[in-house]
């Protein structure tokens, strides 16, 4: 069969998805990868890996309606062009013009994954109340046809039912994306005590709290170091240059910018850090806990399914530097605990979120 990815983010589709499209291949099929970035970008990487890689009018970010109709139109073409047999799509934006452009061509087994629910759903101003109800109504239609649908937490499936968006009978619970366990291998802890935070730099992913974190900690600890990885993102809450600027100045911060392989800052870090206001499942989580890493993370949807609170981390309330602060303090004091909780989330990652075991449930959910 030909199975068609499709993601309103190129990046996160290699990153994120690579290692079950490469599951479906295994299985003998064939699979194009559908994205929002150009082709002469990406086509070498995806080709290395036998799949072909098409891309796509993805108005990403925003609410213009033109733009989302050139998306929905753009979709059918080469969904019409293509004929996939199966679709899988993740990120807002292609869930719901790719499930609509499916829909209108009469292909039936439509797997969309809801890895979180974004950032509109987390505020309350007018201006996302207005988009959120839209969204709502965008949703309903996109997902009423889906076959079965992927969800990473309960409480975004609560969030999907309470609101009438989909049918709880077609609901398949993940381990997130999950992780590669041979590539990200337990490491030695460095001497130094570090933290890291790895992600876009978005203020819904906690980055104001980890960065008023580090500038408290490395007043009392000035040796410690503080890492940040990670792009500037045309999401409407992403950290601007100037307000990194002044941390990075004063030497709070070491800040690496946008890697296409965390490995070695993860090497470099004992603890890593995600004071996320919520997620789907945090996949640069689990790929700390793979690396034998200790973990602060709060305590919301998606981000404390990961972490067992005082085993293999601690789990901090959302928007809340200080604690984040007493947690670093915990662990710098008493070293042993970084290892005994890199330990746990090693063994937690190798029996709930190896990639290995997502990937067949979805395989065998999609019946290939």
């Amino acid at each position: 069969m030909k199975i068609a990815v499709l993601s309103s983010h190129t990046p996160s589709l290699f990153w994120f998805r690579i290692e079950m499209m490469q599951a479906f291949m295994k299985r003998g099929h064939e699979v194009i990868a559908i994205g929002n970035e150009e082709e002469e970008k990406w086509r070498g990487s995806f080709d290395s890996l036998g799949i072909r890689y098409i891309h796509a009018n993805i108005s990403r970010n925003g609410t213009n309606p033109l733009k989302d109709l050139a998306t929905l139109k753009d979709l059918k073409r080469i969904l019409k062009e293509e004929k996939p047999d199966k679709l899988f799509t993740f990120q807002a934006k292609t869930v719901i013009y790719g499930g609509m452009a499916a829909k209108s061509l009469g292909i039936k087994d439509v797997y969309p994954l809801i890895a979180g629910v974004g950032s509109v759903f987390l505020s309350d101003s007018l201006k996302a109340r207005v988009i959120r109800t839209i969204l709502k109504t965008e949703y309903k239609a996109s997902l009423k046809h889906a076959k079965n649908y992927f969800f990473q937490n309960p409480d975004d499936v609560k969030v999907f039912s309470d609101n009438g968006l989909i049918d709880k009978d077609k609901v398949v619970m993940l381990g997130g994306s999950g992780v590669n366990t041979e590539k990200f291998s337990v490491e030695e802890l460095p001497e130094t005590t570090g933290f890291l935070f790895i992600g876009r730099l978005i203020k819904d992913k906690g980055v104001m709290e980890y960065l008023n974190a580090c500038l408290e900690i490395k007043k009392k600890y000035p040796n410690v170091r503080c890492l940040l990885v990670g792009p500037y993102d045309s999401n409407p809450t992403s950290l601007k240059e100037n307000e990194l600027k002044s941390y990075i100045d004063d030497g709070i911060i070491e800040y690496f910018g946008e890697q296409s392989d965390v490995r070695p800052y993860l090497k470099m870090c004992s603890v890593y850090v995600l004071p996320s206001y919520r997620e789907g499942t945090p996949k640069t989580v689990l790929e700390a806990m793979s690396s034998g890493r200790a973990i602060i993370t709060t305590d919301a949807p998606g981000c404390k399914e990961t972490v067992k609170d005082g085993v293999n981390g601690y789990l901090v309330p959302v928007r809340d530097s200080k604690s984040i602060v007493s947690k670093m303090e915990v662990l710098i004091l008493n070293p042993e605990r970084i290892k005994e909780m890199g330990t746990e989330g090693r063994r937690i990652v190798e029996e709930r979120f190896d990639a290995n075991i997502v990937n067949n449930i979805i395989c065998n959910t999609m019946e290939l």
